[in-house]
């Protein structure tokens, strides 16, 4: 039978407001984002959207830069704005709207433009733990993002115009002492049918591992060999027997499952070698942080062990509960055993770079180590230097006439039309086509900086004059929750954000992102 599920203590009224996303990203994500300080910069559609998906699931506070005041305009595309609204702060509204979505969560405004936040108090962006730039002219956009890429603080920008599951860490090709004793110890040859069936899979799985082991002289690689593997499973013997529908053993079929899953993989992913490498690995200063530090801990253990550490948990899996329990006991003992040796030699690099005591937290190590198969950095690039680089070479994709690159382009180009002529184009109806000339001219010579023979053809540039920089709520809705769900990845540390550019195309639904 399956062993049972643990019983629950009572839930807090925090824990049952937030259930479904503490399944998620657990107390760790869920303390994390409850400590996060949030600036939004203009409360335009698609910043609010932003900001009511960081709202909903509890950030702890947040501040709207927004010297703005509510238009006819932003009623139309602004679900949160209402029509006596017109003529008010539109921060200060869009603030008090939001802040009726969760209680929990505190939220002001700074009625002033950013350029003026940014000329009289220089390092006010950087007290944030992420900041969220919408509809911001690349003036502006160029020196924030350098003061923020230099502070080490998140910096999402949008501008709108017309992301797993893990296989089970079972250890059974090379398992540590205890365990390979404890395996060794259960003879399945002499199980009468009942006890077999109270026998977990990983006990099935590691008999006839070593079966095939000593007569194949090594662990199965290729399908072929896992074929022979999982028809010992299913044939061998008396084992495997059949019920008269023909179905095998409960436990015998997750044995089989597992073949595929648990057996022959990496001991150190190559992705985690590289990281393991890396010279911010290698190379510690007093400056790393605890990330890097716990990294060049987990090194020396794969040098000294030749494999990750023990994650520590098992899967569910058909057992009576003392032979599933005894085994997760295996498991959870020398995951802790490890994680304890990785947090020690941690404190000990952190003391000799000089670093405070407190840098670096047991649970924070014990959180590192468990999920050490599946660590991953992203660097992403400062935007300051992407709008000032002329090295792009795009031209590969703009001959794909359905690369959504192509909007990359009308983009950049939008955002010097606005630097240079401060208006959006087509913001007046008797300037559409001027527009269309001055847009194209602008958009062909960046593409002729950047060294691309290619055209954006007409009939895109007149569009993006002809909507004049009005927004559409529904995709500011859809951007909205991918932007707040990247921004969760940022505050809590958990599932692989964007690298580093996402395009999304309302029209036909198509979705890209590209590093640049």
């Amino acid at each position: 039978m399956s062993s049972p599920a643990p019983k629950s203590p009572e839930q807090s009224e925090k824990s049952k407001k937030y259930d479904r996303q503490l399944r998620l990203w657990g107390d760790h994500g869920q303390k994390l984002l409850e400590n996060a300080k949030v600036c939004l910069i203009n409360a335009t559609a698609l910043g609010t959207e932003i900001l009511k998906s960081l709202v909903l699931p509890g950030i702890g506070a947040f501040t709207i830069v927004d010297g703005e005041k509510v238009t006819e305009q932003d009623i139309g595309s602004n679900f949160f704005l209402e029509n006596d609204s017109v003529g008010l702060s539109r921060a200060k509204v869009a603030t008090s709207c939001l802040l009726e979505l969760n209680p929990d969560v505190h939220g002001d405004y700074i009625d002033e433009s950013p350029e003026h936040i940014m000329a009289h108090t220089q390092a006010f962006f950087n007290n944030f733990s992420v900041v969220i730039a919408t509809s911001l002219p690349e003036k502006i956009l160029l020196p924030l993002s350098k003061q923020l890429w230099e502070a080490n603080v998140p910096l999402i920008v949008g501008r709108k115009v017309h992301p797993d599951n893990e296989n089970p860490d079972l250890r059974l090709e090379d398992p540590w002492p205890s365990l390979k004793d404890h395996l060794n110890n259960i003879d399945i040859l002499k199980l009468d049918k009942k006890e077999r069936s109270h026998v977990p899979a990983l006990a099935i799985l590691y008999y006839y591992l070593e079966k095939f082991k000593k007569d194949h002289g090594g662990i199965p690689i290729t399908q072929f060999e896992k074929d022979i593997l999982r028809n010992l499973i299913k044939g061998g013997n008396c084992f495997g027997e059949e019920d008269e529908d023909g179905n095998t053993e409960e436990n015998f079929q997750e044995a089989i499952h597992y073949v595929n899953t648990c057996i022959g993989q990496f001991k150190v992913p190559p992705q985690i070698q590289a990281l393991l490498d890396d010279d911010r690995c290698t190379n510690l200063t007093q400056e790393s942080s605890s990330f890097w530090v716990m990294c060049a801990a987990l090194r020396e253990l794969v040098q000294n062990e030749g494999s990750l550490p023990v994650r520590g948990s098992l899967p569910d899996m058909a057992a009576d509960t003392v032979n599933y329990v005894a085994l997760q006991q295996l498991y959870q003992k020398q995951a802790q055993l490890q994680a304890e040796a990785i947090y020690r030699r941690a404190l000990q690099i952190a003391r000799n770079l000089g670093q405070a005591p407190d840098t670096i937290s047991e649970q924070e190590v014990k959180l590192f180590c468990k999920h050490a198969s599946e660590l991953y950095v992203a660097s992403g690039s400062c935007i300051a230097d992407e709008y000032q680089s002329t090295a792009f070479d795009i031209s590969s994709y703009l001959e794909d006439p359905d690369s959504l690159m192509l909007y990359y382009a009308i983009i950049r180009g939008l955002e010097r039309f606005i630097s240079e002529f401060n208006t959006n184009p087509g913001q007046f109806d008797d300037q559409v086509e001027p527009d269309v000339l001055k847009l194209k001219g602008i958009i062909g010579k960046l593409l002729a900086e950047w060294g691309c023979g290619q055209a954006i053809r007409d009939e895109r540039i007149h569009e993006i004059c002809r909507y004049g920089g009005a927004e559409l709520h529904s995709v500011s809705a859809m951007l909205g929750g991918c932007a707040a769900h990247e921004i969760i990845k940022l505050i809590t540390h958990q599932y692989k954000p964007l690298n580093n550019t996402f395009i999304y195309d309302a029209i036909t639904t198509n979705s890209a992102t590209f590093v640049l």
